[in-house]
């Protein structure tokens, strides 16, 4: 799996690409946990490049989202191709994250969330 990360505004990206499963979910797992710990909990993950989602990776995603959450911050989602779309649509996950197709809308999301707390 490919990882980049890259600082816009007050939001970090992380930019996934390939399988996102029980393989890759623990890089993607430490990469969250180090931003977390370094004090970046509005995170955006990118996951247009990404043509696969097993529980694994959905359930890293969740602890991510919950860490932001307790941190303040909040943990979003960008560019779901339709198989993992409907990977999300299935377990109900699309309810629990704010889903982007656009970085421009997704990042004036998290302006929306500071413009509430």
């Amino acid at each position: 799996m490919d990882i980049s990360i890259e600082k816009k505004q007050d939001v970090t990206v992380i930019r996934l690409a390939d399988r996102f499963d029980a393989y890759t979910a623990p890089a993607v797992k430490e990469k969250l946990l180090a931003l977390q710990e370094a004090g970046q909990v509005n995170v955006l993950v990118d996951l247009s490049a990404v043509d696969f989602v097993d529980s694994t990776g959905l359930a890293t995603l969740v602890a991510g989202l919950k860490h932001c959450r307790r941190a303040g911050g909040e943990l979003m989602l960008l560019g779901l191709q339709p198989r993992v779309r409907v990977i999300f649509g299935l377990t109900r996950l699309d309810h629990a994250f704010r889903i982007f197709d656009d970085e421009v809308e997704a990042l004036r999301g998290f302006q929306k969330e500071d413009d509430a707390a």
